[in-house]
């Protein structure tokens, strides 16, 4: 572990959870955070483990996900740089209800559960702040949930690759990779559906040039088709 050191104002004023904060108030609430850093595939911590810690993702990419009761494995979300996580474990005070896991190398800022706590009530705008990203989070999975109960897979796959664009897609002249280590399977857990299915879905849409699919990644070669496709089959 190591005490997070730069220009801690500027970083923190960059995060959702930060805003309308004036520069005392984040110089202070930095000077409270401590900086850990893990290497690729190691775990941050394992859900119904007592939640002690609150995060905030510097660099990298973390991979949220969750066992369920008969044992399979789901993809609920991928944190971004920027975005902070296990806020509602360490405000309710349950254990964490997800694992969380580093895609690749990452760095995170992290308090105790109470020190945040104690920021919050001496920083209200945290309090705030944590409310909205709550409320978008349950929007999130309101939604997941609405596209796995009603919507055809084959809008869920393409929903979740556009998803996953939009939080990691690195430009390329040919396209938009999705860059992070994804898998086939991964992506069935994200959308509740089989290998096989998506395997099927995939290998048309290579064929029909929306997507390019290596053993662990994917490129969207035709973002606008791909749009047109999952919306045409909600109709």
């Amino acid at each position: 572990m190591a005490i997070f050191t730069g220009n801690p104002a500027q970083l923190l004023a960059s995060i959702d959870l930060f805003s309308q904060l004036s520069i005392r108030e984040l110089d202070e609430i930095a000077s409270t955070a401590a900086q850990r850093d893990y290497d690729k595939n190691t775990y941050l911590f394992h859900q119904g483990d007592p939640a002690r810690r609150f995060c905030v993702l510097v660099k990298g990419k973390v991979k949220l996900t969750q066992l369920t009761e008969d044992g399979q494995q789901i993809i609920l979300r991928y944190v971004s740089p920027g975005e902070a996580f296990a806020i509602i474990a360490v405000l309710s005070k349950i254990p964490y209800p997800v694992t969380a896991t580093a895609v690749n190398p990452v760095s995170l800022l992290t308090w105790e559960d109470k020190e945040m706590l104690d920021l919050m009530q001496k920083h209200p705008q945290l309090a705030i702040n944590s409310l909205s990203i709550l409320a978008k989070r349950i929007q999130e999975f309101q939604d997941r949930f609405r596209e796995i109960a009603t919507e055809r897979v084959e809008r869920r796959i393409a929903r979740a690759l556009l998803r996953l664009a939009s939080q990691t897609g690195r430009k390329l002249e040919h396209g938009i990779l999705i860059d992070i280590t994804l898998t086939r399977q991964d992506l069935a857990e994200m959308t509740g559906t089989t290998l096989y299915t998506v395997s099927r879905t995939l290998s048309q849409w290579e064929k029909d040039g929306l997507v390019s699919s290596q053993r662990e990644q994917v490129t969207i070669l035709s973002p606008h088709q791909l749009v047109v496709l999952a919306e045409e089959m909600s109709k």
